[in-house]
């Protein structure tokens, strides 16, 4: 039988003493019974809660790191190339909106590869061996024709021809941003980043260049050349000295792997990066740096320590095929 002491201490759990509301911002959705211009409708995620919130602060660091004028390193994984992403990162190459970008060899050969073809849409469910048979490769609901590879190997095969020649004449090796730039170049296409980032002095850093069809390409050159070579140290030499020369940066990831650590580590020199804004769908129960939450980074000093903690920084775990034009559209248009 519940006794009366019982039920008055349940009680006085149940109604606990609480903090003052009014010291808190309010629960609110976006409010669609008037009219919201874009601006408004992005604002009116910091209210929402749960990842809306965090994507409502991802905007606002953008946006300081904009008004500061930091120098901005955006990273990304291959598959944002493989999407339509590709072209939002075209964008803001273009128009200078960022300042470094940091992708694996897949996003730098997909760049190439859609210039020649388009990719096109799929089904994630769609039977392996059918595809296989029609040549057909698959990333997620994407396809990506064989036959395409045929033209970038044909590409990139007469910049190794021409590199290799200038090694045995005037002994200079081959880094992986000299050939990034110049394969911006010689695409010539608008509908590449790689295009612009060589038009507009950009940057280009790939720390896997070598892991995929790039990598293919060089080991049947080196077979035929074995005395070719290539040079990754100018690469890891140029990405620490990057932060160094900076007055402040801030980096947007989009997602995580080989191109964010690249990045973040290098910030370690200078005592971390001022702002960090991740896109991320992975997780940390495996104690994968680079897929860590900002946490973890202000241990190592990727990021800096500022007081209050974390106001510096956030992560947006979600998608980026849809939470990254969303930060575009909030932060970028102006």
């Amino acid at each position: 039988m519940v006794t009366k002491k019982q039920l008055d201490r349940a009680h006085d759990l149940d109604f606990r003493k609480t903090l003052d509301v009014r010291d808190f911002v309010p629960v609110k959705g976006p409010d669609f019974s008037g009219k919201m211009n874009l601006e408004e409708f992005i604002d009116s995620f910091k209210a929402t809660g749960f990842q809306a919130t965090n994507l409502g602060i991802a905007v606002d660091l953008v946006r300081k790191m904009r008004k500061e004028k930091v120098k901005i390193v955006l990273t990304f994984t291959s598959n944002l190339t493989t999407s339509g992403i590709r072209d939002v990162i075209a964008f803001l190459a273009k128009n200078r909106h960022v300042d470094v970008l940091c992708t694996t060899g897949g996003g730098i050969e997909e760049d190439v590869l859609k210039c020649y073809d388009p990719f096109v849409l799929g089904h994630f469910d769609k039977d392996a061996k059918e595809l296989y048979a029609k040549g057909m490769n698959r990333t997620g609901n994407i396809y990506v024709p064989d036959s395409i590879y045929a033209k970038f190997e044909k590409f990139t095969l007469a910049l190794l021809e021409r590199f290799y020649k200038r090694q045995l004449a005037e002994n200079k090796i081959l880094n992986g941003i000299e050939l990034v730039k110049e394969m911006g170049k010689e695409i010539n296409n608008e509908s590449s980043f790689l295009y612009w980032a060589y038009k507009n002095n950009i940057p280009v850093f790939s720390p896997s260049i070598l892991d995929g069809a790039i990598g293919d390409i060089v080991w049947f050159f080196k077979h035929q050349n074995p005395d070719f070579k290539f040079d990754s140290s100018e690469d890891i030499y140029r990405m620490n000295d990057m932060p160094l020369d900076a007055k402040e940066t801030g980096v947007i990831a989009l997602g995580a792997g080989a191109s964010r650590h690249y990045v973040l580590n290098a910030h370690i020199f200078r005592g971390g990066t001022k702002y960090a804004v991740f896109v991320s769908s992975g997780t940390e129960w495996d104690g994968s740096t680079s897929s860590a939450k900002p946490d973890e980074a202000y241990t190592w000093g990727k990021i800096k320590l500022f007081e209050p903690f974390y106001k510096n920084s956030v992560e947006v775990a979600g998608d980026a095929t849809i939470i990254f034009p969303l930060i575009v559209a909030g932060a970028f248009l102006d």
